[in-house]
């Protein structure tokens, strides 16, 4: 399924390299990373045992500046 545990190294790297492009990121584009293994956690174990899974997805969001 993949790594359900990103350290904020790897989230520090996610954030870097969306902040390096031209364009406005869109929501739906950030963070791709934890947002891939938070839908497959949902999708598979139900929303509330993936809760560390959404926020660190959260904490990502708003390291980009997205007010979630």
């Amino acid at each position: 399924m993949g790594n359900t545990s990103q350290k904020p190294a790897e989230i520090n790297a996610l954030t870097t390299n969306a902040e390096k492009s031209d364009k406005p990121l869109k929501p739906c584009c950030a963070c791709p990373e934890t947002k891939k293994i938070r839908d497959e956690c949902i999708i598979t174990k139900g929303e509330e045992n993936c809760m560390h899974l959404i926020e660190a997805h959260k904490a990502c969001m708003r390291a980009l500046g997205f007010n979630i």
